[in-house]
């Protein structure tokens, strides 16, 4: 029986990393690379939506071996789009930013002994501590006290305060009342901070126009709260949200389909899925 929400239908496949596409050591999810190598060759987009900054996910694009129009970048904030003229194959395309300077004063009263980073609007990185899982060795990113990140337009700021549980991370973020600014909380106590309306939705909303693929014809995948706003853009408008097996009962919430956990390779069983059931768009 023919599926009638992908027959016939060019998709758009957007794709988060941590814990969707990779695993905790950074090796793929099982059958991950085959599966979208398979939805690439039958014609359909498959592109990264992620938190991570572009200078972390490029390596990962290659790897993956695919090569989209338009990345998605540091939770929506960043737009990458194709220029074979650089490196990496890629050049910034559109870039959110704002000040941190009240945010940052204001989670430092409440949380001193925290780690921060923030990312500049051209990808440079400054952090407060070290962190292993910001893969701080594989650009030129740049020790320095929180105060020298104030009063500067950055795309992103990350906190991670280990000492506290998630559950004491997310009720002490919401005590603090962040406003003026898009933030998610991970799974551990981890905080991301966009720019104000800005997450992975609002950037993919304008790689689909650009792309020219229907509303309909989104599948957005990912694990983590901040692939909540993807999750609600896409099956708002009659596209489908998969979420991986491990995700959080928020992030299940929302989704329209549920898909096995990164371990058992729910990436690709969600490909392989829309693939049994769309068939090449014309």
């Amino acid at each position: 029986m023919t599926d009638e929400r992908v027959a016939g239908r060019r998709l758009l496949v957007a794709l988060d990393l941590d814990g969707t596409v990779l695993l905790e050591d950074e090796s793929f999810s099982p059958r991950v690379r085959e599966a979208v190598r398979r939805t690439v060759d039958a014609g359909h987009i498959v592109t990264i939506a992620t938190g991570r900054s572009w200078e972390a996910t490029s390596y990962i694009l290659h790897a993956l071996g695919i090569l989209p129009e338009f990345v998605v970048c540091s939770n929506g904030a960043a737009i990458l789009s194709r220029d074979t003229t650089q490196e990496t194959g890629y050049a910034r395309h559109t870039t959110e930013t704002f000040d941190p300077t009240e945010v940052l004063t204001l989670l430092e009263k409440h949380l001193p002994d925290a780690k921060y980073l923030v990312e500049l609007a051209d990808g440079s990185r400054l952090y407060t501590h070290y962190v292993d899982d910001w893969g701080l060795e594989r650009d030129t990113a740049k020790h320095v006290e929180i105060d020298d990140m104030k009063g500067r337009q950055v795309a992103r700021v990350v906190v991670v305060s280990p000492e506290h549980s998630e559950d004491e991370f997310i009720s002490l973020v919401e005590q603090i009342g962040l406003h003026h600014v898009s933030y998610s909380v991970g799974w551990t106590a981890w905080l991301d901070i966009a720019p104000q309306g800005v997450d992975k939705s609002t950037a993919l909303e304008q790689v689909r126009e650009w792309e020219g693929v229907a509303p309909s014809d989104v599948v957005v995948i990912g694990d983590g709260r901040n692939d909540i706003g993807m999750f609600r853009w896409a099956s708002g408008h009659g596209g489908r949200a998969f979420a991986m097996g491990q995700a959080p009962d928020e992030v299940i919430a929302v989704s329209t389909d549920l898909t096995g956990t990164v371990y058992e390779g729910g990436v690709a069983q969600a490909l392989d899925t829309l693939l049994e059931t769309a068939a090449a768009p014309s």
